[in-house]
């Protein structure tokens, strides 16, 4: 038997932190739930492609089901309230207070589904003076001082062959941090708020 096998993940991310995380949870037995804005996940458009989604996309998704929502409808919560009120985990990617405006941030959805574990992937975290920049894995990379490490003779830095933030920041932390939130919740039947920072 695998180890996640009856666990509901509601995925809301895209590009490659969550779900990388939802994969993982996904290959351990987890029903992963991927919810799709209307025009669908910008990465199915990524070349090369693999049927009529991309490489990439086919790669990170499978072994998923995939949902499309309106995140911005009025009556977004009533939509998908059955599937929070079924969930144990909900993963989002999106910058501090946004899945809030939408009526969507953890304090809404526990009022919901009190068992929840909530797990937010964000570059720095949800308060804090770089809490709203938008930024990618090079950044990351460039700011802690990691190109400097894979620069040439020169000096100069080269693109790193790996996207060491959105893995190793972002989805193994936020991948360990829910399982350790499952966990607490076995213990104490309450679910929590996952802050992980790339």
């Amino acid at each position: 038997m695998q180890p996640l096998k009856g666990i509901k993940v509601l995925d809301f991310s895209t590009l490659l932190p969550g779900p990388m995380c939802t994969l993982m949870l996904a290959e351990a037995g987890a029903d992963v739930i991927k919810i799709e804005r209307s025009a669908g996940d910008e990465m199915r458009a990524y070349t090369p492609k693999f049927g009529t989604d991309s490489v990439n996309f086919a790669l990170l998704n499978r072994g998923k089901k995939s949902i499309v929502a309106d995140l911005k409808s009025p009556g977004i919560i009533k939509q998908i309230e059955s599937l929070v009120g079924e969930a144990d985990v909900l993963v989002e990617q999106f910058r501090p207070g946004v899945m809030d405006r939408l009526g969507l941030g953890f304090a809404d959805l526990s009022k919901i589904n009190p068992r929840l574990i909530y797990c937010s992937i964000t570059g720095y975290g949800q308060s804090g003076p770089y809490s709203q920049i938008a930024a990618h894995d090079l950044n990351y990379q460039a700011q802690t001082g990691m190109l400097n490490l894979a620069g040439d003779d020169s000096g100069k830095p080269s693109l790193p062959p790996m996207l060491t933030a959105d893995l190793a920041g972002g989805a193994y932390p936020a991948m360990m941090n829910i399982l350790l939130g499952l966990r607490k919740r076995d213990l104490d039947g309450m679910g929590c708020h996952i802050d992980i920072s790339m």
